[in-house]
């Protein structure tokens, strides 16, 4: 029987002893992009070929569950139970990947194919997410290796394959099968961390409602701007003053209902506290932008943002003289759980309305499916252990990130198995995820590496709930 450091430092060890990248190199070469719906093969292969014999060899059992949505990938389910008064941890990790781009990408380098460059790794991927369960399935293995060959706690593992396509399916799977996924503590590995001196703890996400506002004054054909304008309306120039009334000069929220009535105190506290790095070649934040009470880490993890993602009117590409009859400006919510969904477009229309803007059109888009806004209390008694055991194994304490700025189906996971969700990213801000040259840095796998197993050493210490 080994010990806690033996444990995370036998997981370290698979970076240096190429055990990690040889697995990781395996994952990144099967092109699992859920975009592309002609690549479904290529997702059941990584969860039946590359994945399930990868568990079969941790003495795991495992089975795949079919999507019930049309043409979507498979989930796999893999688990090894001990013994039933210790907790069982969900570990998720998802297998698709974003599109590969591979023609923009640097000279030398593939999507498809490993790449070590110093400490940075390049694949699609590596960070996104199958470099973040590599991770985990490393770590939990070397905990068993120094326990005698078998897990401290009863384990886990999902990986799905529909994440980049906002997980489609995965819910009905999860409901359909409570029993099969049960667990006391939901532990996944994604997205990036704030800081290169501390870990993360992400507690769920904001959700993001995307829809446009049309202005279609329905005129046929193009009206000469010089017999026209000033005569008939723009529609460019409606449309501009109707979005001008959603905030201030400075992108302050106007829709009051759109706004938090309020937030925990722990939720605010726990935003105000993050440490987070600047990236060089990132822009520095406004301070002036927005909600100006609130820290900048508070305005992301903690309230409502508001973007104008594109606005057409006319033909940008070619002007021609004429009186614009039709502008589109599409758009976007960030909410936190705090801003129920099914209230932000109610609310727009009566805002709207109230100014004069009832010929402005609301018309919800869909480029995906939609993650609801999700959040563990960071006083959970399960998120203090969790980042208790990180501080022991980094000596630090993590950053307790209320939610996640970007998406994620932690809410899923929340409705259906009942069970606080915690994510433990081992990336940084600058790894080009979801754009060409996406890469993952040794130095924090391998500082993961051995995180994880301090986490899953320590689970044993739990009872089951």
């Amino acid at each position: 029987m080994g010990s806690r450091s033996e444990a995370c430092a036998r997981a370290e060890a698979s970076i240096e002893d190429g055990t990690f990248l040889e697995d990781l190199a395996r994952r990144v070469a099967i092109p699992t992009e859920s975009q592309i719906l002609s690549r479904r093969p290529e997702l059941y292969r990584y969860v039946t070929d590359e994945i399930g014999p990868s568990f079969d060899r941790m003495g795991y059992t495992w089975r795949v569950f079919d999507n019930p949505v049309d043409e979507r990938g498979p989930v796999l389910l893999a688990e090894r139970q001990v013994d039933p008064s210790l907790p069982t941890a969900l570990v998720y990790g998802h297998g698709d990947v974003v599109r590969g781009l591979e023609e923009t990408w640097d000279e030398g380098l593939n999507p498809w194919n490993l790449t070590e460059d110093g400490d940075r790794v390049y694949g699609r991927g590596t960070v996104d997410n199958k470099g973040q369960h590599t991770v985990a399935m490393r770590a939990a293995q070397a905990v068993a290796e120094e326990n005698g060959g078998e897990p401290r706690c009863n384990m886990k593992f999902i990986i799905e394959t529909g994440e980049e396509q906002g997980s489609p399916g995965l819910q009905q799977v999860l409901h359909e099968n409570r029993e099969a996924f049960a667990s006391d503590v939901f532990i996944g590995l994604d997205g990036p961390r704030m800081s290169f001196d501390r870990m993360d703890l992400t507690l769920g996400c904001r959700g993001g409602y995307r829809f446009d506002l049309v202005v279609d004054l329905d005129r046929s054909g193009g009206l000469h701007s010089g017999h026209w304008g000033g005569v008939l309306p723009d529609a460019g120039i409606i449309l501009a003053h109707a979005i001008s009334t959603l905030t201030t000069p400075q992108g302050r929220i106007l829709v009051e209902d759109w706004l938090p009535k309020s937030v925990p105190d722990s939720v605010m506290e726990a935003a105000k506290a993050l440490k987070v790095d600047h990236v060089e070649g990132m822009p520095e934040p406004d301070p002036e932008w927005g909600e100006t009470s609130l820290s900048r880490a508070q305005k992301v993890f903690a309230w409502t943002s508001f973007i104008i993602l594109a606005f057409k009117t006319g033909n940008p590409e070619n002007p021609v003289n004429s009186v614009p009859s039709r502008a589109v400006a599409t758009c976007q919510i960030r909410h936190t759980v705090d801003v129920p969904a099914d209230v932000l477009m109610p609310a727009l229309r009566r805002h709207l309305d109230e100014r004069g803007f009832g010929g402005v059109q609301i018309v919800p888009t869909v480029e995906r499916e939609q993650f609801a806004p999700s959040r563990t209390d960071p006083n959970d008694p399960w998120v203090r252990f969790v980042a208790d055991s990180v501080e022991r194994t980094t000596g630090t304490a993590p950053n307790v990130k209320p939610c996640s700025a970007g998406s994620n189906p932690s809410q899923m996971f929340i409705d259906e198995l009942g069970t606080p969700v915690i994510w433990i990213p081992h990336s940084y801000s600058g790894c080009k995820q979801h754009g060409p040259n996406e890469h993952g840095l040794k130095s924090l796998f391998g500082e993961g590496l051995g995180v994880m197993a301090g986490v899953f050493w320590d689970l044993a210490d739990r009872p089951a709930t």
